[in-house]
């Protein structure tokens, strides 16, 4: 079975999810000089490290 790509709705919520975890005090997973929660939330998605899997109903 071929990778899937995340949908942009997939990606909306992954990253939500992140800011909302960054901004209650949740450890960064990468070294950053943001300090807004969803840029540090975005930073760590494009370096694949977002503690997320996504199921899908096939």
């Amino acid at each position: 079975m071929p990778p899937q790509t995340t949908s942009r709705y997939e990606k909306a919520r992954m990253l939500g999810a992140r800011a909302l975890q960054v901004a209650y005090g949740a450890p960064v997973l990468i070294d950053t000089d943001q300090t807004q929660p969803i840029l540090i939330a975005a930073e760590e998605y494009d370096a694949g490290v977002l503690p997320f899997t996504i199921n899908r109903e096939q």
